[in-house]
């Protein structure tokens, strides 16, 4: 018996309930919690008065975690949309054009909406807060801003949604390679929480209140911009129907 196993079979379907249901209700649980309180105090373990930040100079959070780790993942994003070109070409990534569009897709859309959202939310830094020595005052995410000459740009945490944005890869991979997909799931969402942690350090970003939620948004709009099963099921039924007539069997990779 033949087995062709280049050619991915169709995705599980996808579980709307489950995948849109989950994410909304931590972000309203978020909101309505208001755990402003509880990202006061963690900023306050961060800070020394006189001092500033503990983490604002340090170099394992500004050159590694602030600056080296957010230019591989756009190194990431070149080299997705460079194999989606080539997948347009009679080579051997044409099987995988579909899931590539997929992944150029998600990761532009995830990380393009983070600066919008900053403007509207208009969420000042700990380190602009009189709290911490700044001249701002602090206001509720969803609460009006208080006057101000220059509106806060720090909601959503641009470099934390960056770690979260390779969830998408979890996708990708989820009914090719199972295994590699729940890897990338564990690094996207252990890259996404150490950004966090490195940028509460150096008073970057509130930690409870916006990392959480931009999980919640990372788990929300990933795969609702092409559902699982849109990845690779109109190529799982065009695989499954060669088989029929030719007598082969398809299955994903092991």
């Amino acid at each position: 018996m033949s087995v062709a196993p280049n050619t991915p079979a169709a995705s599980r379907p996808f579980n709307f309930a489950l995948g849109f249901g989950v994410p909304t209700l931590l972000m309203v649980a978020l909101l309505v919690g208001e755990p402003s309180n509880l990202d006061f105090a963690l900023s306050h373990l961060f800070y020394q008065p006189g001092v500033g930040f503990v983490g604002r100079h340090s170099w394992l959070l500004e050159d590694v975690l602030h600056d080296r780790i957010k230019q591989g993942v756009i190194a990431l994003g070149v080299l997705a949309i460079a194999g989606f070109v080539l997948s347009l070409l009679p080579t051997r990534l044409a099987q995988w054009r579909r899931p590539l569009g997929y992944l150029v897709l998600a990761l532009g859309l995830s990380t393009s909406i983070v600066t919008p959202f900053k403007a509207l939310t208009g969420v000042h830094c700990p380190w602009s807060l009189v709290e911490f020595g700044g001249a701002e005052t602090f206001t509720p995410l969803l609460s009006e801003r208080a006057p101000t000459l220059k509106p806060g740009r720090c909601w959503p945490g641009g470099h934390a949604s960056a770690g979260f944005s390779l969830l998408a890869l979890f996708f990708v991979l989820r009914d090719r390679r199972p295994r590699a997909a729940r890897l990338a799931l564990a690094v996207a969402l252990g890259l996404g929480i150490v950004l966090s942690v490195g940028r509460s350090g150096d008073a970057g970003r509130a930690f409870l209140l916006a990392q959480p939620m931009d999980v919640a948004v990372r788990l929300d709009d990933l795969p609702g911009l092409l559902p699982a099963g849109a990845v690779s099921s109109d190529t799982g039924r065009a695989a499954a129907a060669r088989g029929r007539t030719r007598g082969l069997v398809t299955r994903v990779w092991p």
